[in-house]
């Protein structure tokens, strides 16, 4: 090897350290970047409502002016502020509700698909994988023409969409934790299923579990958006980021903050928390 190749691979390698000395600190602070804008959303959408004493159904000027308040008015003249802040809370609510409730009866079924004998977990599984054969929309509206102007029907049509791709991971984890011996171990030692299952199963699950789980909020997210967008769930004129998206998409031209600021909080709620769910999954695989 010559002095000018060996000098051209020193070079690379300080580079390379360089880079990952960078990437290091960079991953941090993006890190908390995307952390901070998260938590900001969220107190947006949970506590705008306290936030604002101004009557978000009410008219207060011509329709899709900017002239008016922090961002103007939508397309029948009412405060988009004021909208803005009280739109946020169906959304966050339903989105965390049902990832709370799929992420429950997921890990539960998980559990069970994953110690359960083989036949038994390939009928669970079946059951759970029909839900995925409905469309997340064909889904949400057959709900919304049961429960009419609820939210309810939203949070279970998100829970269901949702349940199946829980069900296969947790079950997967927990056929790799009990073919480690944890179960077999704790079996000899007389514990029963119960025990077996909350102190050697769950703790070693937890950390899937939870990366899973924010996996499946950024999809109730967009659910939870996409009905309000086609309408569903309470309606109007009760504020919603989705609504207002598809309400003031007319006077994009006009007033452009009345559609820019619902979708702009929407896509920082579900990329933030994206982001998280993502770095939580590298975590727990590198565990």
């Amino acid at each position: 090897m010559t002095a000018a190749d060996t000098t051209s691979t020193r070079e690379a390698k300080v580079d390379d350290l360089l880079l990952t000395v960078v990437s290091r600190h960079r991953a941090p602070v993006l890190l908390v970047i995307t952390a901070l804008v998260g938590v900001v959303v969220v107190v947006v959408a949970l506590a705008g409502p306290f936030i604002t004493l101004a009557d978000p159904t009410r008219t207060v000027g011509k329709p899709f002016s900017s002239e008016i308040g922090w961002l103007g008015t939508d397309g029948i003249g009412r405060d988009v502020w004021s909208r803005v802040l009280h739109g946020g809370r169906s959304i966050v609510l339903v989105a965390m509700t049902a990832t709370l409730a799929a992420t429950t009866l997921g890990t539960l079924l998980g559990v069970g698909v994953g110690l359960a004998r083989r036949r038994v977990a390939a009928v669970v599984t079946w059951c759970t994988d029909l839900l995925v054969v409905f469309p997340a929309v064909l889904l949400l509206l057959l709900l919304a023409a049961g429960f009419p102007g609820s939210d309810l029907a939203v949070v279970l049509a998100v829970t269901l969409t949702t349940l199946p791709y829980s069900v296969r991971v947790v079950g997967s984890v927990t056929r790799q934790v009990a073919s480690n011996g944890y179960v077999e171990v704790a079996r000899a030692r007389g514990d029963g299923l119960g025990r077996v299952i909350r102190f050697d199963v769950l703790p070693n699950v937890a950390g899937p579990v939870l990366a899973d789980a924010g996996i499946r909020f950024v999809a109730a997210i967009y659910l939870a958006a996409l009905a309000g967008f086609l309408g569903l769930g309470t309606g109007a004129p009760a504020a919603n980021w989705g609504r207002m998206i598809a309400e003031n998409v007319p006077g994009a031209s006009t007033n452009a903050a009345a559609f820019v600021a619902p979708l702009v909080l929407v896509l920082a709620l579900s990329t933030s928390v994206n982001l998280l769910a993502d770095e939580l999954s590298a975590r727990v695989a590198d565990r």
